[in-house]
């Protein structure tokens, strides 16, 4: 077993979450493919007087999701696309296509990837890395009207 050479943890703080601020983000997605939803979560968090705590994203359905992933190369998002595609091809013989040959594709990659997010929110700001970013990824061919619950608890100004 090996031990890390160096760790380092920032003093704990403690918040009273006394405040939950909900909206709903409704997004027009052009069909498949990622939609970058970080500036309009940071601006929720800023129009909720964030100061700590966390935001939490659910999405309202079952053929599209959430994810955190880089965005500095978009050849990132390309090759998730690419290996959503091969983890469910439109032509594998689904009993379910009631929406046509995407249907269940579209389904597995929401099981594959997720529904809900949450990210912590310190001073004021979301605690992302660098290189991160929110993401809605449309699993369908054709453009949809998407729901976010959005909600953040913790302490505000």
């Amino acid at each position: 077993m090996s031990h890390p050479k160096s760790l380092s943890r920032s003093a704990p703080s403690t918040v009273t979450a006394a405040t939950i601020v909900s909206s709903l983000l409704s997004v027009e997605t052009p069909g498949a493919g990622f939609t970058n939803l970080t500036a309009e979560v940071a601006k929720f968090v800023r129009d909720a007087g964030a100061t700590e705590g966390v935001v939490t994203l659910f999405i309202r359905h079952t053929s599209a999701s959430l994810t955190i992933q880089e965005n500095a190369d978009p050849s990132v998002l390309d090759d998730l696309s690419t290996a959503l595609d091969r983890a469910a091809p439109e032509n594998a013989g689904w009993s379910h296509d009631t929406e046509g040959p995407e249907d269940m594709p579209a389904h597995i990659k929401t099981m594959l990837t997720a529904t809900s997010l949450q990210i912590p929110v310190l001073e004021g700001k979301l605690a992302l890395g660098t290189w991160q970013a929110i993401y809605l990824i449309e699993h369908r061919a054709r453009p949809h009207r998407r729901e976010i619950v959005l909600q953040f608890i913790g302490s505000t100004n």
